[in-house]
């Protein structure tokens, strides 16, 4: 699975909230970019084992700029602090992608529900959901009225954004958004983990669309011993209890992609050609983890003895 990779310059750096910078890049040589669509997100290289994922909130329509925002976060891995910290314009950061398994899908009305820096991916769903005539709402929640990114940007979309801080108003409140929901309505949401778990609970089967930050706490299976067949090269491998799939192919000299491993970005994303995965990632939704067709290597296992993958 190949991808755009190449080194960016940072070309612009704005405070948007507190603690969110939001930074523009572009290509060194002022070349186009490659096209992306609403839920989209880049890898961002930082340094040595420092690689993060920012969801792109720009305009798509724009070829020659990308725009991340990142919320500084102070129990966090490191990634964010580099970010506000260190990058300045001018610097250059080596980025991938696009990737996107947060795609707006066409449908004649939408709920929007975000909480905190789970705006930056919203944002050009609401223009694109807008452009095509679809009737929409967004309920946006954050601590504080100043921790909230791009509500001035909001604005112009008048009574149908609700701008909810916890401070002023408590936590969102969910049910004149997501009761009796008309036909043919989805539900997009993106934020903090509870937030997240508490649309689910609301949301009936088959509308809900998430893109989770980390990963969701779920059920897994036992972690036992099983082969995995390369397909490409007839290469078969022992994955052992406690070592994932993407460690053992890496370990025998396969070269794949992979970013967050932690089940959370999709970029280790393969397809599944024989087997039964035992599903341990926050990005496939049930009905792609039923049908079984691909995995995320570097947290999935197997519910049998042996997969066939395509690698």
């Amino acid at each position: 699975m190949s991808a755009y990779e190449a080194e960016l310059v940072v070309d612009g750096r704005e405070s948007v909230a507190d603690g969110v910078l939001a930074l523009t890049l572009r290509h060194p040589l002022g070349e186009e970019l490659p096209a992306w669509e609403p839920g989209a997100h880049i890898d961002v290289v930082l340094g040595p084992d420092l690689e993060r994922q920012y969801s792109l909130c720009g305009d798509p329509a724009e070829r020659h700029a990308w725009r991340i925002a990142v919320l500084r976060e102070i129990d966090g891995r490191g990634g964010s602090a580099y970010v506000h910290a260190e990058l300045r314009r001018g610097d250059k950061v080596r980025v991938r992608g696009p990737r996107n398994h947060f795609a707006l899908e066409p449908t004649p009305r939408y709920r929007f529900v975000a909480g905190g820096i789970g705006i930056t991916p919203i944002l050009p769903m609401l223009a694109a959901a807008e452009a095509a005539g679809a009737e929409w709402t967004l309920l946006y929640g954050g601590r504080t009225r100043n921790s909230m990114a791009f509500t001035e940007e909001l604005g112009r979309y008048g009574d149908r954004v609700t701008i909810a801080p916890q401070d002023e108003t408590g936590l969102l409140d969910l049910a004149p958004v997501l009761d009796g929901l008309p036909d043919g309505t989805l539900v997009y949401c993106c934020g903090p983990g509870p937030l997240l778990d508490a649309v689910e609970a609301s949301c009936p089967g088959g509308v809900l669309r998430v893109e989770r930050f980390r990963p969701r706490e779920q059920e897994t299976g036992p972690d036992g011993e099983f082969e995995v067949v390369l397909e490409r090269t007839g290469r078969t491998l022992t994955v052992f209890p406690g070592v994932s799939v993407l460690d053992t192919v890496r370990a025998a000299g396969v070269e794949v992609l992979y970013s967050c491993t932690e089940g959370t970005c999709g970029t280790c994303e393969t397809d599944v050609l024989d087997g039964t995965p035992d599903h341990r990632d926050s990005v496939l939704t049930d009905e792609e983890r039923a049908a079984g067709e691909t995995m995320m290597i570097c947290v999935s296992r197997c519910r049998g003895a042996r997969l066939v993958l395509d690698l």
